[in-house]
């Protein structure tokens, strides 16, 4: 039945043409049976072929059916013939007038139409019929009806098309929005998740492979040293792969995960933590904080964590052996400063400037979003006299 239902809806012309058939052919009982002159038969032929092919054309062609219909309407008035059951296409033209996607001033024409249709008929031949003129109106009233519920029965359908195709409109309109705020948040979930596996490979990899080095180093003449080498390079490992598997957990799960396996998001207190690890892996740094330490919204601790981080962790890379670091933290009213410097070579120019270039200076693009989604600022740049210089500033709250 489904199926059948499906072949209808794609051939309504077809469906059209057969029910065009039928009518033809009551039409034709109907004109045989008239109380007419034979010459007045004959002229009624044209008009129930021309109200059949309306029938069959008319949601293919229905302004043309349209007027198809009004001049075999008025043929029949210029010829005398009175209504017979054709004239029933009318009713069905109007209605499907009023439901089609035409120009508004053609379905009110066709409405005009079938509104004078039935007081013109009596017009022409309620004298014939011995009507009296209250009787004549009273039936032309009464005709009237039909038509123009056929009328609105067809502009009811047009506006349930209209207002149907609107919310269909909507809808995928708002299907494409979803679309398109999924794809900003994918992307800006792989960007953070981009920062994030940055920040801990970058810095616990290069803590690693200075103590691989020192260890290597002074392995024959000093092995005690070489064995704590080898041991910061454990503890850095097992720290990198926790961390590591943190942020694996959330690619899976979509949330962080409890687990003796896992580690906390680091915070400010943990940047000494930090600064240590980095003193053990051979770099000076002096450490301040300015202010009454307290706690922060979790985004802007871990935005100075990772900020102080990769500062240290470029000071490593690009400072040179003998390199000094000074991190300080500043607590204000309404957010926390950092600023962290060295005296060291500084960073090549094209690593810093417009946040890095060809695959180099991801550290430093990573710094700018980070401050973005918190809503701060970051200036970075060479340090007069040499070295380069970090300062940031966090709000408490975003702008």
């Amino acid at each position: 039945m489904q199926r059948l239902y499906e072949f209808l809806r794609r051939h309504p012309t077809g469906v059209d043409s057969f029910w065009a058939v039928f009518f033809f052919g009551f039409s034709m009982l109907n004109v045989a049976s008239m109380s007419a002159s034979t010459g007045l038969r004959l002229a009624a032929v044209p008009v129930t072929l021309a109200m059949t092919a309306v029938v069959a054309l008319r949601r293919k062609w229905t302004q043309a059916m349209f007027w198809l219909a009004l001049g075999a309407g008025l043929y029949q008035l210029a010829l005398g013939i009175e209504a017979q059951f054709t004239d029933a296409a009318m009713l069905v033209i109007l209605y499907t007038v009023a439901a089609g996607d035409l120009p508004r001033w053609i379905s009110r024409t066709a409405l005009g139409v079938g509104l004078l249709a039935s007081p013109l008929y009596f017009l022409r031949f309620g004298v014939d019929k011995g009507l009296s003129d209250p009787e004549s109106v009273l039936f032309a009233l009464f005709v009237i009806v039909p038509f123009a519920l056929a009328w609105v029965a067809g502009d009811s359908l047009r506006t349930r098309r209209a207002y149907y195709a609107q919310l269909i409109e909507r809808n995928q309109r708002l299907e494409n929005q979803r679309e398109a705020q999924a794809k900003v948040a994918v992307a800006a979930e792989r960007a953070r998740i981009a920062r994030e596996l940055h920040d801990v490979v970058a810095h616990n990899v290069s803590v690693m492979v200075v103590q691989a080095d020192g260890a290597a180093y002074v392995m024959d003449v000093a092995p005690e040293q070489a064995k704590e080498a080898l041991q910061t390079i454990s503890g850095t490992g097992r720290q990198a792969l926790a961390e590591m598997r943190r942020l694996l957990g959330v690619l899976r799960t979509g949330e962080p995960q409890e687990s003796e396996d896992y580690v906390p998001q680091p915070d400010v207190e943990q940047i000494e933590v930090l600064v240590e690890q980095v003193r053990a892996a051979g770099l000076s740094v002096d450490f301040e904080i300015e202010g009454a330490p307290r706690k922060l919204p979790s985004g802007v601790e871990l935005t100075a964590y990772r900020i102080v981080q990769e500062a240290l962790t470029n000071t490593r890379k690009h400072g040179g052996p003998e390199a000094r670091a000074s991190v300080r933290l500043v607590y204000f009213d309404d957010g926390l400063g950092l600023l962290v410097e060295d005296d060291g070579r500084g960073a090549a120019h094209e690593l810093y400037e417009d946040g890095g270039a060809d695959g180099a200076g991801h550290g430093l693009i990573g710094m700018r979003e980070r401050i973005g989604m918190v809503g701060g600022t970051l200036d970075t740049g060479p340090r007069p006299g040499g070295g380069f210089r970090i300062s940031a500033l966090l709000p408490l709250k975003k702008s």
